[in-house]
């Protein structure tokens, strides 16, 4: 898993994608506090009419968020990455699946990150590098969420 640093944070990144970001990384910091079920009762009244986030949308929320967050790039910051990520493709009307799990090989480490499409997002990994343990994917105009390639 790639651990971002506050030495390789993206440049780049536009001035509109920065702002929109700093304003939902409150949010997200705010709900990494929550308790697991709590979490994702409020991802899933979130996520409600948003379409599947595409991989190019999903990645730019997760540069973005490290673009303004120190937090956030450094390697301890996966969830509240995650949920602000998450919640960034969200204002443009896109969800992404938000997932938490542990990595699937020694040594045990947990994990919050995104995926589009199946794949995590920035990560650096292969498909089945973690195993989920929680995960809040988008929901299909049927009203049924989409299954996360396992």
């Amino acid at each position: 898993m790639t651990t971002p640093s506050a030495l390789d944070r993206p440049a780049g990144v536009p001035l509109a994608r920065r702002l929109a970001a700093r304003l939902v990384l409150g949010p997200a910091l705010a709900l990494s506090f929550l308790p697991p079920r709590h979490l994702r009762g409020v991802l899933e009244r979130v996520r409600r009419g948003a379409r599947p986030a595409s991989p190019a949308e999903a990645a730019a929320a997760r540069e973005a968020l490290c673009a303004v967050s120190l937090r956030c790039a450094g390697p301890r910051g996966c969830l509240p990455r995650s949920l602000g990520a998450a919640l960034l493709c969200r204002l443009h009307g896109a969800w992404p699946t938000w997932c938490t799990g542990v990595r699937k090989v020694p040594p045990f480490s947990a994990h919050a990150w995104i995926e589009a499409e199946g794949r995590p997002v920035g990560e650096g990994v292969p498909d089945d590098y973690f195993a989920r343990l929680m995960t809040v994917p988008p929901v299909t105009r049927a009203g049924r969420a989409t299954r996360a390639a396992t």
